[in-house]
C-alpha cells in the first residue's frame, strides 16, 4: 500500500512539473500554448512515447536496448522496399515491424543464452543495424509512398493526429500488459530477483527473449509511423532516440536497476521532456543546449534512483 502511494507521489510530482512548465512557457512564448503548437507536441510525443514503452519493459527486467534508434531505420527501410516493390500497405508495415522483432528477439536470445550483457549486445546491433541500412540503401532516403500508407502518419480524427491515437493505444496495452499481466509481474521480477524467479520453475531466458522481441516490435512501430508521417524512409533515422527513449524511462520512475516500472511515469517523462524541447525551439535556443539538458535529466535521475535502491536496501 505504501508503496502504491509513493509511486502516485511521484507521478503527481511528475504532474506539477510538467503543468509549471507548461504555464512558464505559456508567459514566456503567446504561441506555445496555442492549440496547433499543442498538438505539434504531441505528435513529437508519439513516436518517442512508442520506444518508449518497450523500453520501459526491458530496463524494469535489468535490460537495456541502444539499438532501438537504428531499429527504427531498419524497420522503415524494410517497409519502404516492400512498398517500392508493389506489396500493398498493412502487408508491408507487418515486414517491418516483423523484421524488428525478429531483430528484438536476436538480441534477447544472444542475451538470455550467451549469457552476454545487454549493453553490449545492443550496442554491438546499433552499429551493425546502421552500418547495414546504410548500405542497402546507399545512404539515400527513400520517399514518395502511397495515401494508404501515409494515412497513418498525417490524418486526423477530430483534429487528432494519427500517430497520437496510436501512441495512446498502445500505451493503453502497454500499461494493461505491464500491470495486470502474468508477463508483466515476471518482467518486474526479473530485475528484483530473476535467481529466485528461475528457481521457482519459470524459464527466464523465454521472457528476456520475449522483452527484448517486444521491445523491438516497438521500435518497429515508431519507424512505420515516422515514415508515414515524414513520407520518406531515411537510413540514418532514429539517431540518439535511444538516450530520449532512456531518459523518459528512468524520469519517469523505472528504476535503471530494475525491479520497478511504471507505463504511466515513462508517458509523462515523455510528455516532460517534449515540452522542453518544444519551449526551447520556440525560444530559438539550440539544439545543443537541448542534448545538454536531456543528458543530465538521465544522470540526475539516475543519482536519484541510486540513492533510493540504497536507503531501500539499508531500511530492509
Amino acid at each position: 500500500m505504501q508503496k502504491k502511494m509513493r509511486n502516485n507521489s511521484y507521478k503527481l510530482l511528475l504532474l506539477l512539473v510538467l503543468a509549471v512548465m507548461v504555464a512558464v512557457l505559456s508567459v514566456i512564448s503567446p504561441y506555445f500554448f496555442s492549440w496547433k503548437n499543442c498538438l505539434n507536441i504531441l505528435n513529437q510525443s508519439a513516436i518517442q512515447m512508442i520506444l518508449s514503452i518497450g523500453m520501459t519493459f526491458v530496463i524494469c527486467s535489468a535490460g537495456i536496448d541502444l539499438s532501438i534508434g537504428a531499429l527504427m531505420a531498419f524497420s522503415a527501410v524494410i517497409m519502404s522496399f516492400c512498398l517500392k516493390a508493389g506489396a500493398p500497405s498493412g502487408l508491408s508495415i507487418l515486414a517491418g515491424v516483423a523484421a524488428a522483432g525478429v531483430v528484438g528477439l536476436f538480441n534477447g536470445a544472444i542475451v538470455a543464452r550467451a549469457r552476454v550483457n545487454s549493453f553490449i549486445v545492443t550496442l554491438s546491433m546499433m552499429s551493425i543495424l546502421r552500418g547495414g541500412t546504410v548500405l542497402l540503401t546507399d545512404g539515400r532516403p527513400i520517399y514518395g509512398f502511397e495515401a494508404s500508407f501515409t494515412f497513418w502518419g498525417s490524418s486526423t480524427i477530430f483534429g487528432v493526429g494519427m500517430p497520437v491515437i496510436l501512441a495512446l493505444t498502445l500505451t493503453a496495452a502497454a500499461w494493461i500488459l505491464l500491470e495486470r499481466t502474468r508477463f508483466g509481474n515476471y518482467c518486474l521480477f526479473l530485475g528484483s530477483n530473476e535467481k529466485a524467479l528461475h528457481r521457482s520453475g519459470i524459464n527466464t531466458d523465454k521472457y528476456k527473449m520475449l522483452i527484448f522481441g517486444l521491445s523491438g516490435i516497438c521500435a518497429g512501430m515508431a519507424g512505420f509511423i515516422m515514415t508515414a508521417r515524414l513520407n520518406s524512409a531515411d537510413p540514418l533515422a532514429g539517431s540518439g532516440y535511444e538516450m530520449d527513449a532512456i531518459a523518459a524511462v528512468i524520469l519517469g520512475g523505472t528504476l535503471m536497476q530494475g525491479g520497478k516500472g511504471s507505463i504511466g511515469g515513462t508517458v509523462l517523462g515523455c510528455l516532460i521532456l517534449n515540452v522542453m524541447k518544444n519551449g526551447l525551439t520556440m525560444l530559438a535556443i539550440s539544439s545543443n543546449y537541448q542534448q545538454l539538458l536531456t543528458g543530465l535529466i538521465v544522470l540526475v535521475s539516475v543519482i536519484i534512483s541510486e540513492k533510493n535502491r540504497r536507503k531501500k536496501e539499508a531500511a530492509g
